[in-house]
């Protein structure tokens, strides 16, 4: 599989919202959604084919079948804010941080940091210790959220800056101002304010043809790109480059760090308290961390849980069992709208990105190559637009609380 790597740099505010089933609010979200990316891409190669004699987009074989229609569709994942060239990750929902001051350690600032619970917590639960996260200086330790990049060693938190846009409204029969007709958007400004330098947002395209990203590449560096609502407003203008994705650490290795991480803090707690229940050797244990909101659904039920038995059936695989251990999870309602069919999607429940679950087997082997096959595809349904994407054991999950970042 060829990975692409997207990097989107506003130039004009983004009017890319969401309104919650129900609510009245369109707000403005924290990053572009890979059904956005996908839409925009489909809509133009739409529009082109409309003015092309020649142009047949309904033949198996063409590029816009491949890349939207067929079974083994391309994947266009979230763009996330990023203003370091590097990965960008979600911080799992085991990750803390003082409630007075949260957020990460810097060169010049006093705060107590970010770290994770997820070991510990499963360490205190299995020795039979209740487990309360505290900061090192006494704080309250409360969930902490965002987006991060890791840089020698030096973590950094990514976010957008928004705005209110108010707009008149216009008579559509003089064409003139309407009088008593204002309304407002909240909008991602194209550039940061603290400091001063333009929205940057990193994204991938996943395609199994080779060829066919090539291609790709050249079609997106090529076109002039608006994404979102409000285009004819001037709203939603970017530019889209394309380079090579970033080669990710081998799932087996991060497993690897991840059990011996394990097993070290459980040598700890067991020597703190006197302990001598001895460490399950025979499992070796995972998390699945969601880098997306996910659409998981348990056989013709609506799920918020990864849990083995989807595993078992999306994997073909029953003679290596897991087991679950933890799980870490919220949810939401989203829909959004079909421009193609000119309807209302679904409203679907989703589970939250940054979502954990700990799981264990006895086989590892057996289920490493799915796991990259996860990583790659991801999870649930929508996949394609973005939803449900995994990294399997997260390395926040080594930050523990005597070392914060």
């Amino acid at each position: 599989m060829t990975t692409l790597q997207l990097t989107i740099t506003a130039l004009s505010p983004l009017a890319i919202g969401y309104q919650k089933p129900g609510g009245s609010i369109i707000q403005a979200q924290d990053y572009i959604p890979g059904s956005v990316i996908r839409g925009a891409i489909a809509g133009r190669m739409l529009r082109q084919s409309s003015s092309e004699d020649n142009a047949n987009l309904d033949q198996p074989d063409s590029d816009f079948q491949k890349l939207f229609l067929a079974e083994d569709a391309a994947i266009f994942s979230n763009a996330y804010p990023n203003d370091a060239d590097q990965p960008v990750y979600v911080l799992p929902a085991t990750a803390v941080s003082s409630k007075n001051d949260p957020g990460f350690r810097t060169e010049n600032s006093a705060k107590v940091g970010v770290f994770d619970t997820l070991i510990d917590a499963f360490c205190a639960e299995s020795l039979g210790y209740p487990y309360d996260p505290a900061c090192l200086n006494g704080d309250r330790a409360e969930p902490y959220s965002s987006f991060y990049t890791v840089q020698n060693e030096r973590y950094q938190a990514h976010s957008v800056d928004t705005r209110l846009l108010t707009r008149v409204g216009i008579n559509r029969r003089r064409a003139t101002a309407q009088e008593q007709v204002l309304y407002s958007i909240e909008v991602i400004n194209e550039a940061k304010t603290k400091p001063k330098q333009p929205a940057v947002f990193h994204s991938t395209i996943a395609l199994e043809d080779e060829t066919l990203a090539g291609q790709l590449t050249t079609y997106l560096e090529q076109q002039h790109w608006r994404l979102g609502g409000s285009a004819s407003r001037g709203l939603g203008k970017v530019e889209i480059r394309v380079g090579a994705a970033t080669e990710r650490t081998a799932i087996a290795t991060r497993i690897e760090q991840f059990n011996q991480k394990l097993r070290d803090r459980w040598q700890t707690w067991s020597e703190t308290f006197a302990q001598s229940r001895p460490f399950p050797s025979d499992q070796t244990f995972f998390t699945l961390d969601l880098q997306a909101d996910a659409i998981l659904k348990d056989q013709w039920r609506r799920t918020t849980v990864i849990s083995p038995d989807m595993l078992y059936q999306m994997a073909k695989i029953d003679d290596a069992p897991l087991n679950l251990y933890s799980i870490y999870s919220s949810y939401d309602y989203r829909s959004g709208w079909n421009a193609a069919w000119g309807l209302m999607k679904d409203v679907e429940l989703i589970t939250n990105r940054g979502s954990v679950y700990l799981l264990s087997t006895a086989q590892i082997d057996q289920w490493l190559p799915y796991l990259k096959q996860l990583e790659s595809k991801g999870v649930g349904e929508r996949t394609q637009e973005g939803f449900g994407q995994v990294q399997v054991c997260n390395e926040f999950h080594h930050v523990f609380w005597e070392d914060p970042v």
